[in-house]
């Protein structure tokens, strides 16, 4: 009923942009009188209707329909003057000459930084990502499109599905964060993706080394922090739709946004839906476990799926005063790769190959309801920031009811079920004590409820609080040269319940005889965990070359499955036993950054120094249940260096060439694994773009050919039983070009992106599936159209 409610409002927002088409565009140039040169930043403000003049004075008003329309311009240093226009067919450019005003005005200070300068001066090492990047390199989910930045890569689960790696570090160990919450589902699973709409985001920061000290325990080893956007002018409404197709997978996808503001109050909301098949990879065969099989036309067998998503955000703006309340909901549906799930597709009566859009068991459905307020307050030297947050994430897992070892044969297919609802608080005040002390001080809340059902158990139901205080002091040396110290302590508490099979399994009594009794895999247990934290950085700005440097402490409090699982995850077909006795994981980095801008020309770079004093990783052991190798959580001391080189070129007013180079080492220095690397560590990688700007050509307007190299070296540090992954190299085409397509509209966006255009077959050594021989997708055609409105 979700779906068909959102397909019917993608249908209307549809609607909307076609009837759009009869509305008009007013343009003009506003000018000094004096000198004829452009007036930036000046207002242009009528009944409803909004603009700001441009670098070159140039201003633009779009959706007004016939009529005659006034307007009053204002200006810094110059009189206010009106023009009336009459809006139809055949309308001129309009120009205002604006006059200096003869006010006397004594003298007047003005602060004022830019984003860039102020990114600059804080001394952590992060990276913005803008809308721009997000639309020219968009790929199936959010954090594959965020993988082409240097440090960041994927754990892929399929084509529909992906979760954040910064420096080789994922999972409860990077935080993400949207609207200032951080997102909480089941993000300590393989399996489990990312339930975030990647469409409507405007920016992104992504912080690549600890950051416990702003974002609390789990962000020990960085953060993609999702910002909220930008409040809409006044007066003003637009929106966009957005079209997706893509060949690989047969996707079908439309996302619809609108974004209004009257004078204070303000709204903006987005519908999403998106549906795709099987996805083929370029193997006709897959060998897993010394099993052999054949997949049909290249399809992974199974990978097929759909997703639903819907936001709504209310906000209200004055002087002094913002608040906004987003509700935003995540609904999807992917099926597993057949072969993968206990091997049940041998004996399964499903005819997997009869359609490649179809969703078969095994699969999973996820539905992530959340709902957020952030509210900021000036009040005189204080800045109050309130940060609320409610989710709700609901999970379950589907699979064959077939009997295993004592189990017999399920009642249902619902092999797991995870409800979990999560609690936010954060408040911090920023305040100025001196000119040169910017201080922050705040409290960081959370509280989560997590339930299970199914009849295969894995994790506990448990209960987790935690919260934290801290206090940090930007202090400005001169004008050039910044420090940033902070303190902060977190404590959290996770009480798990206990749990019995639903079945009996036999056991063999010391005296012979044979009891048939309920296992018990979990008990009623409370954990407590406290720890500080702490940061000291420099940031020195000389002339075109900045430097950063950052020492600090973090720690990361254990997760409910690494201290109480016990059971069989057929996804990864492996016996996964928690450990009672595991600590907090306590990580000390050392963090350089180094940048250098020319006019045509930059470069930077930043290597890290990491050491895990007690590091907490799944390893396998010697043990079997029922056939299955059992792994068990252990801690060790873990060393870990690399880093990121960036450059990027001007080569021509229309041709420019980036490269970057990332990579991580990893060794345990302690414990059974010792002077074995990290489960999933990423190999040394290379990227090589090169932007070709186009003067205009036929129907297309600022066309641009952008190509992408990928070369990444094998990765022959494992952790047993992983296996080695061969260098591979692929290249990647897009082409990008906006469409006049009615005179007095804006012009259409479109984008055609060929992705591994050679076919290569390759295993991408952090994807899900690359544990069973599966390589990565093969040649894939897209084309996206942007419609605004």
């Amino acid at each position: 009923m979700f779906q068909k409610i959102l397909v019917i409002g993608l249908l209307c927002s549809l609607c909307t942009t076609v009837f759009a088409q009869d509305f008009f565009q007013i343009k003009g140039i506003v000018q000094h009188a004096k000198d004829l040169t452009p007036a930036q930043g000046a207002t242009i403000l009528g009944k409803n209707l909004y603009a700001v003049s441009s670098a070159s004075g140039a201003f633009t008003i779009n959706n007004v329909i016939e009529g005659t329309y006034s307007f009053t311009v204002s200006h810094i240093g110059c009189e206010p003057t009106t023009f009336s226009v009459i809006v139809g067919q055949n309308m001129k450019e309009v120009k205002v000459f604006l006059i200096e005003a003869t006010t006397v005005l004594d003298e007047v200070k003005v602060n004022g930084k830019t984003r860039k300068r102020e990114a600059l001066e804080v001394p952590i090492v992060s990276q913005t990502v803008s809308k721009e990047f997000l639309d020219q390199n968009r790929e199936n989910t959010l954090m594959q499109t965020l993988s082409k930045v240097a440090g960041v890569s994927t754990i892929n689960i399929g084509s529909g599905q992906s979760k954040p790696v910064i420096r080789g570090l994922g999972f409860n160990r990077v935080a993400v964060v949207q609207n200032g919450i951080k997102h909480e589902a089941q993000q300590w699973g393989n399996d489990h993706g990312l339930e975030i709409d990647q469409h409507g985001i405007e920016n992104i920061q992504i912080i690549k080394g600890p950051a416990s000290l702003l974002y609390g325990s789990d962000a020990i080893a960085g953060v993609v922090d999702i910002q909220p956007n930008q409040t809409p002018l006044p007066n003003s409404f637009g929106g966009e739709v957005n079209i997706i197709g893509e060949s690989n997978n047969d996707l079908l996808g439309v996302s619809a946004g609108v974004t209004s503001r009257k004078d204070k109050w303000f709204y903006r909301s987005r519908l999403t839906y998106r549906d795709y098949g099987d996805y083929k990879v370029p193997a006709d065969r897959i060998n897993y476990e010394n099993y052999v099989f054949k997949l049909d036309d290249n399809n992974l067998r199974n990978t097929a799926g759909n997703e639903a998503n819907a936001s709504l955000g209310i906000g209200y703006v004055t002087e002094g005063f913002k608040s906004e309340t987003v509700f935003s909901n995540v609904n999807a549906k992917n099926g597993f790769f057949a072969n993968a799930h206990g091997l049940e597709v041998r004996t399964s009566s499903i005819d997997y190959d009869s359609a490649n859009r179809d969703v078969d068991l095994p699969y999973h459905k996820v539905n992530h309801f959340k709902i957020t307020n952030n509210t900021s307050i000036s009040a005189g030297e204080h800045v109050l920031h309130l940060d609320l947050g409610y989710q709700n994430n609901n999970r379950e897992e589907h699979s064959e009811p077939v009997p295993h070892g004592y189990m017999p044969t399920p009642p249902n297919t619902k092999e797991r079920l995870f409800v979990k609802n999560t609690y936010s608080l954060n408040f911090r005040d920023s305040f100025n004590l001196t000119d040169q002390h910017n201080m922050v001080v705040g409290l960081n809340t959370e509280y989560q409820n997590n339930n299970i059902g199914g009849w295969g158990f894995l994790i506990p139901e448990y209960n987790r609080f935690t919260a934290g205080v801290f206090a940090y002091d930007q202090f400005k040396v001169n004008s050039n040269f910044y420090v940033l110290a902070g303190l902060r302590y977190d404590v959290g508490r996770i009480d798990t319940k206990a749990y019995y099979d639903w079945y009996p399994s036999t056991v063999h009594n010391a005296d012979g005889s044979i009891s048939y009794i309920h296992q018990q895999r979990s008990k009623n247990k409370t954990f407590d965990f406290g720890s500080l934290s702490a940061s000291l950085g420099l940031s020195y700005i000389q002339d075109k070359t900045s430097y950063k440097l950052n020492v600090g402490r973090s720690f990361r409090m254990p997760l409910a499955n690494e201290l109480a699982s016990d059971g069989v995850n057929y996804h990864m077909y492996r016996y996964e036993r928690g450990n009672l006795d595991v600590d907090p994981e306590i990580s000390y980095q050392l963090d350089l950054s180094v940048e250098h801008t020319e006019n045509h020309f930059s470069i930077g770079v930043s290597p890290f120094v990491n050491i895990f004093q007690n590091y907490i990783y799944l390893n396998p052991t010697s043990n079997y249940y029922e056939t299955i190798q059992i792994y068990e959580y252990t801690q060790a001391e873990v060393f870990r260096i690399g880093g990121e080189l960036n450059t990027r070129a001007t080569i021509t007013e229309n041709l420019q060439l980036d490269a970057s180079i990332e990579y991580v080492y990893s060794a345990q220095t302690s414990g059974p694994k010792k002077g074995f690397t990290l489960p999933f560590s990423p190999p040394l990688s290379g990227l090589l773009s090169a932007r070709y700007q186009f003067e205009k050509l036929l129907f297309f307007d600022k066309p641009q050919l952008i190509a992408d190299y990928r070369i990444t070296a094998a990765q022959e540090e494992i952790v047993p039983p992983e296996e080695k992954t061969d260098g591979y190299q692929v290249l990647n085409m897009s082409l990008l070009s906006e469409i006049e397509v009615f005179k007095n509209n804006l012009p259409l966006k479109m984008r055609v992106k060929l992705n591994n255009v050679f076919n290569t077959k390759y295993f991408n050594h952090t994807s899900f599936y690359r544990l069973i021989d599966v390589p990565e997708a093969g040649r894939n055609i897209s084309l996206s159209l942007t419609i605004p409105f």
